[in-house]
């Protein structure tokens, strides 16, 4: 199964292409959007490197990768279901890791929760993964709230490799996880 197109009540998700570069661009030009996320990146940052990145990344496991969202048209942010780990490293069997990024205009509606809902739903139920997890910066409360919102629970403190920070940054991270089984009972429990 390849990246697939999928939709929630209001968001779409797009796989992730070259027609999306001016998206990317806009959104990681924020300092906001970026607070955690190492700083802003210039244009030629995010056409010669993060996007390609990013397409590149998105190979490494049939069915993973990087989507653009949209809502009535709409492009609101993008959303991650990746292999764990540096993208020269082998993807670990059965897992994902999960990511988002919405324009600040989008920001306290929901739809960071609905859109990683749908890939935690598309990890599982599509394609059959036995787990999710998703990291952030300790001091991104917004972020973790989302992890929680959408069923992901702690579960380690780490600091993250200073290497893809500017120096000064605050390396403390945390990471959420959920699996497969924890995932389906919740939904029964719902029911």
């Amino acid at each position: 199964m390849s990246q697939v197109i999928l939709r929630t009540e209001r968001v779409e998700l797009v796989p992730l292409s070259d027609e999306h570069v001016e998206h990317q661009i806009e959104l990681d030009s924020d300092p906001e959007v970026m607070r955690y996320l190492g700083g802003v990146r210039s244009r030629e940052q995010v056409v010669e490197k993060a996007h390609r990145a990013a397409l590149a990344d998105a190979k490494r496991a049939e069915g993973l990768g990087y989507w653009a969202g949209f809502v009535q048209g709409d492009f609101v942010g993008y959303w991650i279901l990746r292999p764990p780990g540096d993208i020269d490293e082998e993807p670990a069997a059965g897992q994902a890791e999960l990511g988002y990024r919405l324009l600040r205009r989008y920001w306290r509606q929901g739809l960071g929760s609905e859109g990683s809902a749908e890939l935690i739903r598309h990890a599982f139920e599509d394609l059959g993964l036995d787990r999710v997890c998703a990291m952030t910066s300790a001091g991104n409360a917004a972020s973790r709230a989302t992890m929680a919102a959408v069923g992901l629970r702690h579960v380690r403190d780490f600091d993250a490799d200073a290497s893809w920070f500017p120096p000064g940054t605050d390396l403390s991270s945390v990471e959420y996880a959920l699996t497969r089984e924890e995932w389906q009972e919740a939904r029964t429990t719902r029911r």
